[in-house]
């Protein structure tokens, strides 16, 4: 006899705790078949979408990310979190938010749009995970978040550090990050960029590249990651590119001689003592993906930063 109670979580499921079971290879796909839903106000965590790559500076496409990262999570939605060991959802609200809409013949309102739909889904209380995107969308999400907590401590892993100049009007992915220091959105000095293997002009903040995480170590970059932010509110951004492109191939600006796939999960999982207010995850541009392994790190990567809030959560 079917069971009529199973699959279909995204908008079958009466809570934004707990799961059931679903065929990794059917049902509508929600990141980590979370319900959809906008009615927020119980969610402890918003995962949402930006679908937006106006701004890059060489091959577009990762409008098309939000998707390949929610495909790519429908198989880690089915055991418990490794290394972790739980259900994060058994202590942690989640709801899948969808895509925050952008009108694409008016691209010079995209920032105000994004700041908007940030600073509504942090009026009621949620923290967020955003899936890009191109990495602009860092800046009207640090805009948001500012108003929140006021400046941030940014942890960026990037290759590029995106501080080239800006006049405050362009939508450019390579100085979003001047422009936020400009803006009095993040402290410089209590912010770290990990895994930058490009040249740009230094804006005061810690950098770690690259080659020194390779031989330095993930253990001595976390040590250093926490001497920086000093208990700060900490915004995460994860732009796809910090890792090698032998790992995450499908990015617009991929640069060699980056992060593995391994390095920097152990990094990301070993956050757990910051306080991360939120995460985004850019610059997956699904067109250049081979079996979608890129699409399936960035879920790895947003599936990890649910499990460290529901860790903080049960402690």
């Amino acid at each position: 006899m079917t069971d009529h109670s199973h699959g279909d979580q995204a908008f079958r499921a009466d809570s934004l705790y707990g799961r059931q079971p679903e065929m990794n290879y059917g049902g509508a796909l929600s990141f980590l078949r979370r319900r959809y839903t906008r009615e927020i106000g119980e969610a402890d965590v918003i995962v949402n979408g930006i679908p937006f790559d106006s701004a890059v500076s060489h091959r577009p496409g990762t409008r098309f990310g939000p998707q390949a990262v929610r495909a790519a999570s429908a198989q880690l939605a089915e055991l418990d979190a490794f290394p972790w060991g739980f259900d994060p959802f058994e202590h942690l609200a989640v709801a899948d938010y969808g895509d925050c809409y952008l009108d694409f013949g008016h691209p010079m309102s995209t920032a105000e749009q994004i700041h908007a739909h940030a600073r509504d889904i942090l009026a009621a209380g949620a923290r967020m995970l955003t899936l890009g995107g191109d990495h602009f969308i860092t800046y009207p999400l640090l805009q948001a978040h500012a108003e929140r907590y006021g400046p941030l401590a940014l942890v960026q892993f990037d290759a590029h550090p995106d501080t080239w100049e800006d006049d405050g009007k362009r939508l450019d992915h390579g100085t979003m990050i001047t422009r936020a220091i400009d803006d009095n959105l993040i402290d410089p000095g209590r912010s770290i960029q990990v895994g930058i293997r490009t040249q740009a002009p230094a804006r005061g903040l810690n950098v770690l590249t690259a080659p020194w995480v390779h031989e330095q170590g993930v253990r001595a970059t976390l040590k250093r990651i926490h001497e920086v932010v000093r208990g700060a509110p900490v915004y995460l951004s994860f732009d796809i590119d910090s890792v090698d492109p032998a790992y995450a191939p499908g990015t617009g600006t991929p640069v060699c001689g980056g992060l593995t796939s391994a390095q920097a999960l152990a990094l990301l999982r070993g956050l757990g003592e910051l306080d991360p207010v939120a995460m985004d995850i850019v610059e997956v541009a699904p067109a250049y993906d081979h079996s979608e392994i890129t699409a399936l790190l960035a879920a790895t990567l947003g599936h990890d930063y649910l499990a460290l809030l529901a860790e903080r959560r049960r402690r």
